[in-house]
């Protein structure tokens, strides 16, 4: 399925061939009666054409390996978010503001959840070891001032990651 801009820039494509090729028959005419207007509308027309078909496949080159980098950037930011997000979530299921509100059976089903998200190939190395690092203290559960420093390093490299691509 083509997007409405791409048809939209198919029949602006075709409107500015037929401008020129309108354009190339006027002067024909001017210059050599009715065998100069089809010569000129065939050339002008053929011209420009020929040049918008050349420019869209020079475009296209560039565009599509654009595209592509800003996915695979996209895709990893966001997967760094989600990996920062589940170990939030096991931290909160590990050091409650209310003791006795988190089930065992809840902690660990995020503590499941935030491993499996951490070990993700496609992760940044920063970002993994920083993971690693977080659910280490998280794990142990007895200093909540370590486990907080070390979401926090989390939370950099995320950042980190973020900002080096640009």
């Amino acid at each position: 399925m083509t997007s409405p801009f791409a048809n939209l820039i198919k029949v602006l494509s075709a409107v500015l061939v037929m401008c020129a090729a309108g354009t190339g028959a006027c002067f024909g005419f001017a210059l050599g009666g009715w065998q100069g207007a089809a010569l000129g509308a065939g050339a002008a027309g053929l011209g420009a054409g020929i040049a918008l078909f050349l420019h869209r496949g020079f475009f296209h080159l560039g565009r599509e390996a654009a595209l592509r980098a800003a996915g695979a950037d996209g895709f990893a930011e966001g997967t760094a978010d989600g990996v920062l997000f589940g170990i939030l979530l096991y931290e909160a299921a590990v050091f409650p503001f209310t003791p006795e509100v988190v089930g065992e059976e809840e902690r660990e089903a995020r503590r499941i959840l935030a491993c499996w998200i951490a070990a993700y190939d496609g992760l940044p190395r920063a970002v993994r070891l920083s993971a690693a690092e977080a659910l280490e203290a998280l794990d142990a559960g007895l200093d909540a001032d370590r486990a907080r420093a070390a979401v926090k390093a989390l939370t950099r490299a995320v950042y980190t990651s973020r900002t080096s691509r640009r």
